[in-house]
């Protein structure tokens, strides 16, 4: 058993990575909803994949660019997710992954 002490040196506070912190992406891998509070206290919802134990959001401009690649190849397994810029101004772009 740990002590208090030992506890707290090891912890790690939980920490949402982003789709695009991945090299490949598997369309398989199972999708969970999240909720968290902004800056101003309202709060949101969010998408992610959760890979070993790593929870990585998932924006909904990825998720309807997999969509429209889906419909023009249905078996597509894997994609990787790019992204330019940062806040609101953030832009990802979806290619198809071997």
């Amino acid at each position: 058993m740990s002590s208090l002490k030992e506890t707290a040196q090891a912890y790690k506070p939980k920490q949402t990575l982003n789709i695009t912190d991945l090299d490949r992406v598997d369309l398989s891998w199972p999708m969970e909803d999240r909720e968290g509070t902004n800056s101003e206290g309202e709060n949101f919802k969010y998408r992610v994949m959760v890979v070993n134990d790593m929870e990585y959001r998932v924006p909904t401009t990825v998720i309807e660019e997999i969509k429209k690649m889906l419909e023009l190849k249905p078996d597509l397994q894997f994609v990787q997710v790019t992204k330019t810029g940062s806040g609101l101004s953030t832009r990802y772009s979806v290619r198809a992954r071997d």
